[in-house]
């Protein structure tokens, strides 16, 4: 049954033989590299377009529970290390990447949460939200999914604490200390319907989808390329277990890239396929999600070139370090 779930309702492998007859009767060679390549294309960009909006729609709708004050007043009761796990677990109810999840972070942090607990927030929102479990479900099981989740939230606990015990706040730009002496910081969100959230989750499908969709041709064209064109000696001598740095590589390149999980996927599928190794796959997807170009630039604004470095490296080691756990017990779990 476990194996029927992935492969026919969230890997919709029968949705690649139905493409793939297709193309057969007009004429495509599917066993060619062009064939092959227009076939991963045409059913990844379908597959992961039909997950997309299925998901967005329905972990908007329980985002729509746990508004920016809602998640205040929660995080707000707890104190100490269960304040950033309780942090940690609420973003994987939040914006798909770190660029959305950046305003919530400045307006936590500008109402006066403690700082680790609002990083706490910042590095588990993009990192380890639940679409995030579905897809990577989707692709290689249950027990990587879980395990990845497990992993990413205890990065996001460790991380945000450390930060808070380096008393980190004269690090923090004007604009958000202002805003914190003022108290004048808007994070509220009236009461909703249940048409309300009805509306707000279909709302959420079309926002993002328009935002995420170009990512996704684009991440699908590259697993394509992948998947077809470049020979597997090459990806296994550069992500396999012929380079032990390739853990450390894999999460350098993909820092400055920006993406979500729904463009970086289909590459991390291809490069899985040519011989990668598990885990430099999930410390690429992890450092794309997490520490994007775009995004840095965001929260420099909100805080001083130290913390921001230190961000980044704390999230980069533990990135590493979960990558190097996952090559590790890959041939235990896949």
């Amino acid at each position: 049954m476990g194996m029927f779930i992935q492969d026919q309702i969230l890997g919709m492998k029968w949705l690649n033989k139905v493409i793939g007859n297709l193309l057969s009767v007009l004429g495509l060679d599917i066993t060619t590299r062009l064939g092959g390549s227009v076939q991963f294309f045409i059913y990844d960009v379908i597959k992961i377009t039909i997950l997309l909006c299925i998901l967005i729609f329905g972990i908007s709708y329980i985002q729509s529970y746990f508004p920016p004050e809602k998640s205040k007043q929660i995080m707000s009761r707890f104190h100490g290390l269960g304040a950033n796990t309780v942090a940690a677990l609420l973003g994987t109810v939040t914006p798909f990447c770190s660029c959305s999840s950046i305003p919530i972070f400045i307006g936590f942090t500008s109402a006066g949460l403690p700082l680790g607990v609002t990083f706490s927030f910042l590095i588990s929102s993009p990192m380890v939200d639940l679409g995030s479990l579905v897809l990577l479900m989707s692709i290689f099981g249950a027990r990587v999914a879980i395990i990845y989740v497990v992993l990413g939230l205890v990065v996001a606990v460790i991380g945000g604490s450390i930060i808070e015990r380096m008393h980190l706040e004269d690090e923090l730009e004007d604009v958000v200390k202002n805003a914190l002496r003022a108290g004048r910081v808007d994070i509220s969100a009236p009461d909703l319907t249940q048409k309300d959230r009805l509306i707000f989750a279909k709302d959420q499908v079309v926002e993002t989808f328009k935002k995420v969709f170009p990512y996704i041709l684009v991440g699908v064209g590259i697993g394509a390329v992948i998947h077809n064109w470049i020979p597997e000696a090459w990806v296994e001598k550069i992500l396999g277990s012929k380079n032990p740095l390739g853990v450390p590589l894999a999460a350098l390149v993909g820092v400055p890239m920006y993406a979500d999980i729904f463009g970086t996927i289909p590459i991390a599928e291809a490069l899985l396929g040519k011989g990668a190794l598990l885990g430099t796959v999930l410390a690429f997807m992890m450092a794309v999600t997490t520490l994007s170009l775009p995004s840095m630039i965001m929260l420099r604004k909100a805080v001083k070139p130290k913390l921001l470095g230190i961000f980044i490296g704390i999230c980069v080691v533990g990135i590493i370090l979960v990558g190097y756990f996952f090559n590790i017990i890959q041939p235990l779990i896949m």
